[in-house]
């Protein structure tokens, strides 16, 4: 695993990553969570933390740590490195023993350029379907053959086809589709729950603007009228092709009164008193 900056946690113990660490990531019953770090704030921290213990019942166990605990180690992760802008990663392993195992690290952080945004992404189709969805289970072996196909066809990111024919979201993002006036998204029981595509919802409702929780059939993208992927990293990105059917996502007046409202709820979040 890579690791950012000169400090990380392993269970609650504080290590200079000058040291050798037995701890690895793709151990069985783990779970993990990403945090995205804002001017030295963590970004919705509270949602962040309900899916992650979610995750662990999803799985059949209860994590041993508290979520003030989990807070003091990500803040002292983010004192230690000095880091304002960064994503972090949290890792529980060995949930069904006794003595969980628990590693807290900054990553590599990539964060779309305004150009993206201008102009949209182009992502591809992947025919995979993940076991568990609802939890933030790790599976590298899929994440390698997504990033290597990614990596051939100059894409950034893959939407998922299930057995079925259908998209229920992407390798590490949730997606949105955009038919005339209603926004389409997989129903939460087939996909995970990411705290952006939760908040993404509420901002439909809230501006009355039609959402349909079904997935759509991977024959259908032609046509749609627009569609965008949601992440921690993210937060709402215009796609502007997917495949070979291109999109004018970054034109459609639904996709930018989304965009601009969820940048307007990270302020309110960031900025509160």
């Amino acid at each position: 695993m890579q690791i950012e900056g000169k400090y990380y946690i392993v269970n609650g113990i504080i290590h200079n990553t000058y040291e050798k660490t037995n701890f690895s990531e793709g151990i069985n019953n783990s779970i993990y969570e990403v945090v995205r770090v804002i001017g030295g704030k963590v970004l919705f921290l509270e949602e962040h933390l309900e899916r992650l213990f979610k995750s662990a019942e999803i799985l059949g166990f209860k994590l041993n740590s508290s979520k003030e605990r989990i807070v003091k180690n990500i803040n002292i992760v983010i004192d230690k490195n000095n880091y304002k802008n960064i994503n972090i990663k949290l890792i529980f392993s060995d949930l069904d023993k006794e003595e969980q195992k628990s590693m807290i690290f900054c990553i590599k952080s990539y964060y779309p350029d305004k150009k993206m945004y201008e102009t949209g992404i182009n992502t591809i189709i992947y025919h995979s379907e993940r076991e568990k969805p609802n939890a933030k289970v790790g599976n590298n072996k899929l994440r390698e053959k997504v990033n290597n196909e990614l990596k051939s066809k100059n894409a950034f990111e893959a939407l998922l086809v299930n057995k079925e024919g259908v998209i229920t979201e992407g390798s590490r993002s949730n997606m949105f589709f955009v038919k005339g006036e209603i926004i389409y998204t997989a129903p939460p029981k087939s996909v995970l729950l990411g705290v952006t595509r939760n908040r993404v919802v509420n901002i439909c409702k809230n501006l009355n603007i039609k959402i349909k929780e079904i997935c759509i059939d991977e024959n259908d993208i032609f046509c749609l009228d627009g569609a965008f992927m949601t992440g921690t990293s993210v937060n709402v990105l215009p796609i502007k092709s997917i495949e070979k059917c291109n999109l004018n996502s970054t034109n459609n007046s639904i996709i930018k009164k989304i965009s601009k409202e969820y940048e307007n709820s990270i302020n309110e979040y960031l900025y509160k008193k």
